[in-house]
């Protein structure tokens, strides 16, 4: 238990959380269900052309039957670990693989948990989708985040040498956040990480932060996977991490998620 508290109620905070969730459960069930879902896009940037995408990450929004979206909050913390979190991952991959086969010039990212390599609907997904539109795979990243990748070593391993086989990539989500074990390290083959956004934010005024930050791309650096930092929120920090090095940005000071696709002009008469 968190936070040192040995209460089996836990601390207020975790009771507000539970209790929202029991609350909101049961509504994204509902929506999940219907596929009222979609994907939010977010740029990321090179470094060195920081004007242009490299390529996108699609964050799945549940919608319910208000029409709000849902905050992640809210449920994921518990949906992540069971079968609604699977088919909300199935949903961000079908959605992904839909706006790939779209638009031929998109290159896109799209989050997954370690524990839907297991998942047979989410498989079948991915692998009717590169069957049907094979130049879809070298535009597709799959991230999947440190924890679940650490949980799970053996399943990742056998899953990266699949989909790399099919030109497919495959970052490494919120690297640092958990508890990295570098021996893992040293036998995936990511094609990139990306460094957790706690290391970054205010990278240009906290130390600790600078050297923190260049200790995980110096570990990126060695095992040759390219670097990305998450929450770039000022001009200040993407020029630190510009001038360290850093492959790519990504964050609010490059641009927030939209639902509207960004790379699609709007229609003539929205743009008079």
């Amino acid at each position: 238990m968190s936070g040192g508290n040995s209460s089996k109620s836990g601390s207020p905070l975790d009771f507000a959380i539970n209790r929202q969730s029991r609350i909101t459960i049961p509504a994204v069930q509902a929506a999940v269900a219907k596929g009222n879902a979609l994907l939010a896009y977010q740029p990321v940037v090179q470094s060195k052309r920081t004007g242009k995408p490299a390529f996108y990450e699609g964050l799945i929004r549940i919608v319910d039957d208000s029409g709000r979206i849902v905050p992640l909050e809210d449920f994921m913390p518990i949906a992540e670990t069971t079968e609604l979190g699977r088919q909300i991952d199935c949903l961000s991959l079908q959605l992904g693989l839909t706006a790939l086969t779209e638009d031929p010039s998109l290159r896109l990212s799209i989050n997954m948990s370690a524990r839907s390599i297991g998942y047979p609907n989410w498989i079948h997904i991915l692998r009717a989708g590169l069957s049907d539109a094979p130049d879809v795979a070298e535009r597709l990243i799959l991230e999947i985040t440190e924890s679940s990748a650490m949980e799970l070593p053996d399943d990742v391993s056998h899953f990266m040498r699949e989909v790399q086989n099919m030109g497919v990539s495959l970052a490494l989500d919120d690297f640092g956040a958990g508890y990295t074990s570098f021996r893992y390290l040293r036998d995936f083959c990511f094609d990139m990480i990306k460094i957790d956004g706690q290391f970054v934010r205010e990278i240009s005024s906290h130390p600790d932060n600078q050297v923190l930050t260049r200790a995980l791309q110096s570990i990126a650096t060695h095992f040759d996977m390219f670097t990305v930092a998450e929450q770039v929120e000022t001009a200040d920090d993407a020029a630190f991490l510009i001038d360290i090095g850093i492959d790519c940005l990504q964050g609010y000071y490059f641009g927030a998620p939209t639902i509207a696709p960004p790379w699609k002009s709007p229609p003539a008469k929205a743009q008079q």
